[in-house]
């Protein structure tokens, strides 16, 4: 059986130089980058190597790249670094009802402890509106933060008008660009944003290694109390390996980003068109929106996502569910939810994505075998309910 992989949006296959690259540092060069001896030398210039490819990639000063474990960590940091940082004026944050957990549960303990959050809803088409943004500001607001690109849907958001909002109104600018990095351009200079996130295990990198892109002059509280790394801004030994890789990972990127998004694009075309012949009654969520080349959301009435992730990984097929399943029932995702998919659909959704190994016979194969999962779920779902009837 040949196993076909669309749940790029989870996490990507290492690159092939990007595990060449790293080689090394798991060998020979095994010393601590603080370290002022030798050992430590050498490694340190490959820390500062690729700190400036990364630089390079979103345009950005070298010095305004701080290293983290994870986007989780770096949304962290961004979002308490701002909401820490000494003489704020205010305790209210303004982000969006889709955003990824990261952010989501980071301004929930924030709210336990005395800040107030306001989560501006999206359209029907998974779009945070810029106006909505302007009448949620208040004059003690600190903090925007909204998503380039959603995980589950790949809507994309105008973040260009949301943080021109908030540099108007004098409020820092926070975009989680963890998806959107690496398939859609992100030029910093032009873009009215203060903070962006990025993970590494998203492009093609190794897990372990992410950061956040912080603009000139912004100073935030540290999250991780500890040494000197990062200028202060995060205490801890570096990933050596995983800096590395994501360095490396950020020079395939930009060399492959202008050939590789309208050959993605093609393909969710080729994938959409053909769920469409296979199962007329595939509805995609966000479809009308400007969306990730690489990201489809579709919901399959009267198949249970959980039922369907079964059926699809039976045929060699991964892809995700935004629902959660707890003690047999199937939750909706909150992303659906806000944007007013019923419930009943939302159940059904699932989440497929593509990378840089996708081809147009995976997408046939992928098409194929959700034509007979679907049919094979909603069949036995009719036996069920005949015997329960």
């Amino acid at each position: 059986m040949r196993k076909v992989y669309f749940d790029h949006n989870a996490s990507t296959p290492v690159h092939p130089e990007v595990a060449a690259a790293v080689q090394p540092f798991l060998g020979d060069l095994f010393g601590n980058p603080s370290s002022i001896h030798w050992a430590g030398r050498d490694v340190r210039k490959a820390v500062e190597d690729a700190r400036a490819e990364i630089a390079s990639f979103y345009g950005c000063r070298p010095l305004e790249v701080v290293f983290t474990s994870s986007g989780t960590e770096a949304d962290n940091l961004a979002v308490k670094g701002v909401a820490y940082r000494p003489g704020n004026a205010g305790k209210h944050i303004v982000t969006s009802r889709v955003e990824h957990p990261a952010i989501m549960n980071t301004c929930l303990f924030l709210e336990s402890q005395g800040f107030r959050v306001t989560y501006v809803p999206v359209n029907r088409q998974g779009i945070v509106e810029p106006e909505a943004v302007r009448s949620a500001l208040e004059n003690d607001t600190i903090l925007v933060s909204v998503m380039a690109a959603n995980n589950e849907t790949g809507c994309l958001m105008p973040i260009a008008e949301i943080g021109a909002i908030a540099r108007e109104a004098g409020v820092l600018m926070h975009t989680d660009a963890v998806q959107a990095t690496g398939k859609v351009p992100l030029p910093w200079e032009s873009l009215p944003v203060d903070l962006l996130t990025f993970s590494g295990h998203k492009v093609n990198g190794i897990k372990g290694a992410g950061g956040l892109v912080v603009r000139k002059g912004i100073e935030i509280e540290a999250v991780l109390h500890g040494g000197h790394q990062e200028r202060g801004r995060r205490g801890g030994t570096e990933n050596l390996p995983g800096i590395v890789g994501f360095g490396v990972a950020a020079e395939c990127a930009a060399r492959e980003l202008k050939a590789e998004a309208p050959r993605l694009l093609a393909l969710r075309g080729r994938l959409e068109a053909g769920l469409r012949a296979a199962l007329p009654d595939t509805v995609i969520h966000g479809e009308r929106a400007p969306r990730l080349p690489n990201t489809v959301n579709a919901s399959f009435p009267g198949a249970r996502s959980d039922h369907l992730l079964m059926a699809l990984d039976a045929r060699g097929v991964c892809v995700s569910a935004g629902a959660a399943c707890a003690s047999g029932a199937v939750e909706p995702s909150p992303v659906l939810q806000a944007m007013g998919v019923p419930r009943d659909l939302a159940v059904c959704a699932l989440r497929l994505s593509m990378g840089r190994d996708t081809r147009a016979d995976d997408v046939d194969r992928v098409i194929a075998a959700l034509g007979e999962s679907v049919r094979a779920v909603r069949g036995a779902a009719a036996t069920a309910g005949a015997k329960g009837a």
